[in-house]
């Protein structure tokens, strides 16, 4: 049995939102679109599509939002206009953002821009992390909450210190926002406030929202139009946004509504992992509604904790591993939505008893 099918026959799933199958997924998006009267838009004209564009812009308060195929594309864009606007091709990025780490070296290759890696790889930004940086920068791109060390966020004092610094470095701000919805949440502020001060945002319609894809980039009407023209040039004019749009925008509202209680559950689901000093947690206290656990047992061992653990008490615990800094150990991402959110406290519980006394054997 693979690992999609061990997954589907458990009644206790850790990780992020229940994954429905694609003729389950397309039926209910076929109902959506019937209900809504819905129709295709054509490279990026249509009534569905700008009215989403424009809600985003709204809920951020930017001027404009454009629909782009994926924030891969999305981000490198807005950092290559604003380098070229400045006339300075020098960008200030976290050590862990997602442009070293996940996007194959694009911005360097592709020759958008050139990137310099500012602050300590396992802490979020201080103001004085940037004022270091003797440079004239360009832009500057800050991703909240930083994924790759467990979902921290800059203390919101900082954040406005870090917007204040580089408006006054006269650079471009740009927000990595996949996870905005989520650090929103993690503030308790309204994503207008949080998006305030930044010159440019990124959210994902995928990750948190759980739709099939694609992303958004807000800012003012001059800079979404002139990237709307570069994702032609770069192989992203899809004829047909419609059903990325679809996917996300029939249950976007919900999505954002329950973000608070995302978080909340995060809380309890740290609360319950105090008891198990096996596992141990980054960060320190939820921040945002996802943690990293560090477990004592390299990834071979931690794949098989989780096949034993599913075949014999129906509990998925991760879906995702990789090494560890110390030999021997393993970590993996736990972001929290609905499956934790639907699970009855006494079984999560026992499921950490389980998974941790498995970690000790």
């Amino acid at each position: 049995m693979n690992d999609a099918e061990l997954q589907r026959r458990c009644h206790t799933i850790f990780p992020g939102h229940r994954a429905r199958p694609p003729a389950e997924l397309f039926a209910a998006m076929a109902a959506w679109c019937e209900a809504n009267g819905v129709e295709h838009d054509v490279y990026g004209t249509g009534a569905l599509l700008q009215a989403f564009e424009a809600k985003v812009a709204r809920l951020l308060g930017m001027e404009a939002a454009v629909f782009c195929i994926s924030g891969t594309m999305a981000q490198v864009t807005a950092l290559r206009l604003a380098s070229m606007d400045r006339g300075r091709d020098l960008v200030a990025l976290h050590p862990t953002s997602h442009i070293f780490v996940h996007e194959r070296s694009n911005y360097q290759l592709l020759g958008h821009f050139n990137a310099l890696q500012a602050g300590d790889r396992y802490r979020p930004w201080t103001v004085s992390d940037l004022a270091a940086i003797p440079d004239r920068l360009g832009a500057v791109g800050m991703e909240l909450p930083l994924r790759e060390i467990g979902g921290q966020l800059s203390p919101w004092e900082e954040l406005q210190a870090i917007k204040g610094h580089v408006r006054e470095r006269g650079a471009h701000l740009h927000m990595d926002g996949a996870r905005l919805w989520e650090a929103a949440a993690g503030y308790g502020k309204p994503l207008h406030e949080v998006a305030a001060g930044f010159d440019s945002v990124y959210v994902s319609l995928y990750k948190g929202i759980g739709g099939l894809g694609g992303a958004m980039l807000a800012g003012t009407r001059e800079l979404v139009d002139r990237a709307a023209e570069w994702f032609r040039r770069e192989g992203g004019n899809v004829i047909h946004r419609s059903p990325y749009v679809v996917a996300a925008t029939m249950q976007f509202d919900g999505r954002l509504a329950a973000m608070p209680a995302y978080f909340e559950r995060t809380q309890f689901l740290y609360e319950a992992l105090a008891s198990h000093p096996v596992i141990r947690v980054n960060p320190a206290a939820p921040q945002a509604n996802m943690l990293h656990l560090h477990i004592p047992v390299p990834p071979e061992r931690a794949l098989a904790i989780r096949r034993e653990l599913a075949e014999e008490h129906g509990i998925w615990m991760f879906n995702r591993i990789a090494s560890a800094a110390l030999p021997g150990t393993s970590s993996f991402e736990l972001y929290v939505g609905d499956n934790l959110l639907d699970a009855p406290d006494d079984e999560v519980r026992e499921a950490l008893a389980l998974f941790a006394a498995a970690l000790a054997r």
